[in-house]
């Protein structure tokens, strides 16, 4: 058996890793080293949040290359090999950007509540229901706590939350980490134990667009299909009162619109890092009070039936500026809003501190 190749110097295998004594390794500067075995391969890039790096090739044919460091959080990655994009066989991967692609973790010194502890651990399961929207099955992504299995009399308040747009169903519960999320938070008693349903809000009406009319598909798949689903297969509390939703990115502009319209079905809407407001192709400067009828004209009408309105975005995510603007908006106009921000651009770190606010304001 071959020795256990030495690897550099105060480096660790990334939490992604397939083999956690292997590539790739997280130096302590934050960049990344990365390595490939290709030996018919002309040229190897890393491509890392859009930045692309070369790779030199060795006499064994093994490419090896390293990226600038990188903020903490969650980064899709590929590799570049002779002109086509690949996932790198090293690593896991995840529905993102739209196609299967690798990523690295890089943890964020004082941020535990993203750790594995040793606390009850809830369950996230996959499940099927028909949609008489699509005409198909589909999947959802369910987290109950650990009580529910345990506990068979006690009902529970639902969250319903959304992805961004090249994402799934699978994104929160994966490259979210919602389960961690929330069972450290159950544990501590910040928040109440919830079942959190992932939905796949990819439907659109072919018209797209950030308006209200593009969000009617979804609205209908949700209040329609997938609220009565969840009502009948799991034990909730079946009322808008313990009923809320949230989501990141297109998911944010979803809750916007769906959430704030729909106040006979939800009690507390959150809205991460939307581009509906601006910073985004497509996205401009919007009549608040004609997409969401009275928000602000009719303030004291949405703070009487909304227990929580949180707005956030990452502090380096182009959207920010637009978020703000339209925060004091509504602030301005009597609207009860909470806008928080974080350290980030457009990723998930930003929207997982987002989810654990959320939840506490819950």
């Amino acid at each position: 058996m071959p020795p256990r190749e030495t690897m550099p110097e105060g480096s660790v295998a990334m939490e992604t890793n397939i083999n956690k004594h292997s590539y790739p390794r997280l130096m302590p500067d934050g960049s990344i080293l990365f390595r490939l075995r290709a030996p018919e391969a002309q040229r190897v890039q890393i491509d890392i949040c859009g930045e692309k790096y070369d790779m030199q090739r060795d006499d064994n044919g093994v490419w090896s290359g390293q990226c600038a460091p990188q903020v903490p959080g969650f980064h899709y990655y590929a590799l570049i090999v002779d002109g086509v994009s690949v996932t790198d066989p090293a690593s896991e991967t995840y529905y993102g950007c739209g196609r299967q692609m690798s990523a690295v973790e890089i943890p964020e010194k004082g941020v535990d509540y993203l750790e594995i502890k040793d606390v009850p651990h809830g369950k996230v399961s996959t499940v099927r229901y028909y949609s008489q929207v699509t005409q198909s099955w589909r999947e959802l992504c369910v987290y109950t706590p650990a009580s529910y299995d345990t506990n068979p009399d006690k009902r529970y308040p639902v969250l319903y939350i959304q992805h961004g747009g090249g994402e799934d169903h699978r994104g929160w519960m994966q490259q979210g980490k919602t389960d961690i999320i929330l069972d450290n938070l159950i544990a501590e008693g910040k928040c109440k134990e919830t079942i959190v349903v992932s939905t796949n809000s990819n439907v659109t009406a072919g018209m797209g667009g950030y308006k209200w009319e593009g969000m009617l598909p979804f609205r209908s798949e949700l209040i329609d299909n997938v609220i009565p689903f969840i009502d009948k297969k799991f034990r909730t509390l079946a009322d808008r009162e313990h009923r809320s939703m949230c989501g990141l990115s297109m998911g944010g502009g979803q809750s916007f619109y769906i959430g704030l319209r729909s106040l006979e079905t939800f009690s507390a809407v959150g809205i991460f890092s939307t581009g509906m407001f601006g910073g985004i192709n497509g996205a401009a400067s919007m009549e608040i009070d004609k997409e969401v009828p009275g928000l602000l004209s009719n303030a004291k009408e949405y703070n009487d039936k909304l227990k929580v309105l949180l707005i956030t975005c990452g502090e380096q995510d182009m959207r920010i500026e637009h978020n703000k603007r339209v925060v004091k908006q509504m602030k301005d106009n009597g609207l009860e809003v909470v806008f928080e921000s974080f350290a980030g651009d457009h990723e998930w770190q930003p929207w997982r501190k987002s989810l654990w606010r959320f939840m506490q304001m819950l």
